[in-house]
């Protein structure tokens, strides 16, 4: 055999691995079976088989204001780092690789996208790069993100890693509820913020895509604390029972109007929005009990907000609700929000309001186009406008269709 060949069992020759597929490999046969501790050591030795040092591994914190680095052997030790201003920020923002020279080489930040969300960023320093170093780390880049997303599931190390401050019990409740907050696919797009979120509580929202149709809903529970946390847990627990069982808009009203009237009785209730999409056509359907009229964003501004026919919130037995409908054109966002993000007052006392929403909004798309970068500057901004006042649950969720093609 000449040099590198191995003799395969079936007689032939097996291709020498190439550097690239070594690393990738040893990703692929070790990662999957690794305590979560162990990942972030193991990437940082395959990396720096290319060549890599002072390899970092942020992940956003729960506020989405920092990137905070994974602890772990061989991986770099350090500050946490800010979304807003940060090198690493800005590959995470605009979900792209972002290269900075150095005296001694050129820093590397690369944004880690797990089944279409964004988890964080890798950075890695290197003497130098080219594009097959860029490939290979961009493949690197996006196993690590799905392996961090498989294994969060099991380990509290990387929610640790991501609080910046103490969390409510109630709040618990909800992150452990939610799906990813941001989702990406050629047709549809979506990201949500809620807030306060390390003390949220009655607020949750949750989506499937299941083949063409994005489900959608967002629920907000009367009260505060974790009876809000509970009402919210139940509401979300039917929406996802009735969309699973693939009945209509109207049914998945009634399901989770019964769960909320069964368990909690006739002086409690849950406000809540349903929307189905169907991704190929881009008709948006909805039925509203009782939160605010979503907001239609088309050419990175307000042109209408989405009134219609509404329906007693879920657990006061409303009747069968009307569906409304509209069909999208491709680029067009669709803005649901929970009441707490307009019915705050501003530091001079005067409550904050739909229109204010509206400019603020218009301001948020004109300056950053990319749905996660509008809904997370848009849900700081509007803090800020409010004085840095949250008294109640404010969470926003932006979808976004691209259209069919």
């Amino acid at each position: 055999m000449t040099g590198g060949e191995r003799q395969g069992s079936g007689g032939g020759t097996d291709r020498p691995e190439g550097l690239g597929e070594e690393l990738l490999g040893a990703l692929l046969d070790q990662g999957p079976e690794l305590p979560a501790h162990l990942l972030g050591p193991l990437v940082a030795r395959q990396v720096g088989r290319l060549g890599g040092r002072e390899i970092s591994i942020f992940l956003q914190d729960y506020g989405q204001v920092w990137l905070v680095p994974l602890p772990g052997d061989g991986l770099a030790a350090g500050d946490p780092q800010p979304i807003e201003g940060s090198d690493a920020g800005r590959a995470f923002q605009e979900a792209r690789r972002v290269e900075v020279p150095q005296a001694d080489g050129v820093r590397v930040y690369l944004p880690l996208r797990g089944g279409g969300d964004q988890t964080g960023v890798m950075a890695v320093t290197l003497n130098g790069i080219h594009d097959a170093d860029r490939r290979l780390l961009r493949r690197i880049a996006a196993l690590v993100a799905d392996m961090l997303v498989a294994k969060h599931g099991y380990t509290d190390l990387f929610s640790q890693v991501r609080r910046r401050e103490p969390m409510s019990a109630a709040a618990e409740i909800q992150w452990s509820l939610l799906p990813p907050l941001a989702m990406s696919t050629p047709r549809v797009m979506l990201a949500g913020v809620l807030e306060p979120a390390y003390d949220v509580a009655g607020d949750s929202f949750d989506y499937a895509l299941n083949g063409d149709v994005l489900h959608v809903a967002m629920v907000d529970a009367m009260g505060h604390g974790l009876d809000a946390a509970t009402m919210a847990t139940v509401a979300i627990g039917a929406y996802r029972h009735a969309r699973r069982i693939d009945v209509g808009l109207s049914e998945i009203y009634a399901f989770m109007d019964r769960a909320i009237a069964e368990q909690f009785g006739p002086d409690h209730f849950v406000t809540a929005q349903m929307m189905r999409l169907d991704t190929m056509t881009g008709r948006v359907q909805w039925v509203n009990a009782g939160h605010p009229a979503p907001l239609l964003i088309r050419g990175h501004r307000v042109v209408r907000r989405l009134r219609g026919p509404t329906t007693l919130p879920v657990g006061f037995g409303g009747h069968e609700p009307r569906i409304n409908e509209l069909a999208l054109e491709p680029g067009d966002r669709i803005m649901c929000f929970t009441d707490g993000l307009i019915e705050e007052h501003a530091a001079e006392g005067e409550e904050f309001g739909e229109e204010q929403l509206i400019g603020w909004v218009d301001r948020a798309e004109r300056a950053a186009y990319e749905i996660r970068a509008v809904a997370r500057s848009l849900s700081h901004t509007l803090h800020r406008a409010r004085g840095g006042i949250t008294t109640d649950d404010a969470t926003l969720l932006l979808i976004e269709w691209r259209g069919a093609d």
